[in-house]
């Protein structure tokens, strides 16, 4: 057999294949983008992008409802998107094996929180696996279809960034045969949910969490490692790799594979044979509360942080008593400030200039142009979730009424839109609202590495599709102020949103230029502003990383520069104006 270097993403990508995996669907988010990205490209498959995860686990429940086995990827703030079906399908369980992966995000290195999602297994009564490595992610993952299918669940599959993107050597199996199929039956107490058949399924939900429970006693998924008895450590994930190079031989470990349900019988007899007991666990004591639960006596958090990764470091320090309680996100001492920018030649820097000068007040959203609430733009008075600025935008008007609504403008990326923002622009029309909404279209999901979704006219695979006109679809939902503009034409993006901004109305601007990083093809312009410097700086007022300082004199860095000649239009001298002119 074969064995290759595959980070923990790439793993799962080749266990889902090897293990038959016939339907594969998703909502790109770091850290889990590239299990879709890879599975796409093995035979005899389908893997799409969905719209959203809610709409990925639907597609998911659709393929195992007909017998395949599906496969659902997403980063754990979009299993808070997901949770509705994620909840129910605990009720109904599968027919074809489902697995979903919720790749967590410890450290929030791109998140808006850190929340733990093993919560959520215990919420909805279904098993979960942590692997620890990227041979462990592939072989779980096989392991994962076989609980599916014995136990009639949906399985959560639990990633941390620092496995999905970290490489260790893996063993290949066997090329896959085919996607595995089972037939379908018409089962209407199973899977329609109506009350008085979904009360029997949460009898039955019951049943399960019990056998499940029995089953976790036995499992080799749960394995005892053991050393100096001085200390056992229990773990699961990447932290049982950290514990054992942070302590080696001078302690034992109980390694959990699968962390729901727990296997209480199994750590109180390892608890009964070591003399002191440690919880090491990543963000909330989610093991430690339920072994405490049980009366075993265990030390956890009071000996390490419940904010940001864990490292063998740390871990050392909490064990020997020497813990550090800080976030490990800091930035080490001695380093240079990198704070993120937008790139050269970004359409949405213009944008942001204009809201800047404008003093808008925005609610953002998530995506790159996140960053037009960093310096030295600050354009951003808010940003939540998915689709947030929208609704965020209604609730502050209607708050404060429409005057406050002239200078509130809502910004959101055209994959946001598509993802959760069209039901928050329906709420605007429906309840009458004024205030102008800017959809960013750059024509691709740039923040988690340029996927495609229903707007840009290509699928996962890259096939052609039909392309969602954003602007026909705003316009049917009942939009009358339509308008699309250049964003590296500064003085028509300005006067569009000085326009919109004023009227009594509800209005919409769509920015259309693709993600300069697309194509990676600098634009045609010539830019020549700086042989007419004058050292005024206004240039630099865009924040473009192209553009520096050279003395008294403003400087472009032709390597870096895409030729947008946004900075030539903000230029006293090129527009023939003085420096102090706005």
């Amino acid at each position: 057999m074969q064995k290759v270097l595959l980070t923990g993403n790439e793993a799962i990508a080749r266990g889902a294949f090897e293990s038959g995996v016939g339907v594969g669907a998703g909502y790109p988010g770091t850290p889990s983008t590239e299990i879709l990205e890879n599975f796409v490209n093995y035979p005899g498959i389908y893997a799409e992008w969905a719209p959203n995860e809610k709409v990925a686990l639907e597609v998911g429940f659709g393929a195992s409802l007909a017998g395949a086995r599906a496969l659902v990827t997403m980063k754990h703030v979009g299993l808070n998107v997901a949770a509705d079906p994620f909840m129910t399908m605990s009720y109904t369980g599968v027919n074809g094996g489902l697995v979903v992966i919720s790749a967590d995000d410890p450290g929030m290195y791109s998140s808006q929180n850190e929340q733990d999602n093993r919560f959520y297994a215990r919420f909805a009564k279904i098993p979960m696996l942590e692997p620890g490595d990227s041979q462990e992610a592939k072989d779980y993952l096989k392991e994962a279809y076989l609980i599916s299918e014995q136990f009639d669940t949906p399985v959560l599959f639990r990633l941390t960034t620092r496995l999905s993107h970290t490489r260790t050597p893996v063993l290949l199996g066997e090329d896959s045969s085919g996607p595995v199929a089972r037939d379908f039956q018409k089962n209407i107490s199973k899977f329609v949910m109506l009350p008085g058949y979904a009360r029997k399924r949460h009898l039955a939900v019951e049943e399960r969490r019990l056998r499940l429970q029995e089953y976790a006693e036995t499992s080799g998924l749960n394995q005892t490692v053991w050393g100096n008895r001085s200390i056992g450590i229990i773990a699961s994930g990447v932290i049982f790799n950290f514990a054992r190079e942070a302590l080696g031989d001078d302690a034992s470990y109980l390694k959990l594979g699968l962390t729901y349900p727990l296997p209480i019988q199994l750590i109180s007899d390892f608890a009964s044979q070591v003399e002191r007991l440690i919880v090491v666990e990543e963000l909330e004591p989610f093991l430690e509360d339920q072994i405490k639960a049980a009366g075993i006596a265990v030390e956890g958090k009071s000996l390490f942080p419940r904010v940001g990764e864990l490292d063998p470091v740390l871990i050392e320090q909490g064990v020997r008593g020497a813990s550090r309680f800080e976030a490990n996100y800091q930035i080490p001492d001695g380093l240079p400030g990198r704070p993120p920018i937008m790139c050269p030649g970004c359409p949405h820097r213009s944008v942001f200039y204009v809201l800047h000068k404008l003093k808008a007040r925005v609610t953002g959203d998530i995506g790159c142009y996140t960053l037009g609430a960093m310096p030295p733009f600050e354009a951003m008075d808010a940003c939540l979730c998915m689709g947030a600025s929208i609704g965020a935008s209604l609730g502050m008007e209607k708050a404060r009424g429409s005057e406050f609504a002239r200078r509130l403008v809502a910004v959101i990326g055209d994959s946001t839109f598509v993802h959760s923002g069209i039901t928050g622009l329906i709420d605007h029309i429906y309840n009458k609202s004024t205030g102008t909404i800017i959809i960013l279209d750059n024509r691709t999901t740039a923040m988690t590495g340029h996927q495609d979704h229903p707007a840009t006219g290509l699928t996962l695979s890259g096939r052609e599709a039909p392309k969602l006109d954003l602007a026909a679809l705003v316009r049917s939902l009942g939009v009358r102020s339509v308008r699309t503009i250049d964003p590296y034409d500064l003085k028509a993006t300005e006067q569009a949103i000085r326009e919109e901004m004023d009227r009594e109305e509800l209005s919409v601007i769509i920015t259309s230029r693709p993600c300069v990083m697309i194509s990676k093809e600098r634009l045609l312009n010539e830019i020549t502003h700086q042989d007419q410097c004058t050292g005024c700086k206004k240039c630099l007022r865009l924040g473009c990383p192209a553009l520096y300082l050279a003395g008294d004199r403003v400087r472009r860095d032709e390597e870096l520069c895409n030729n947008c000649a946004v900075c030539e239009q903000v230029c006293p001298q090129v527009k023939g104006e003085t420096a102090e002119n706005e």
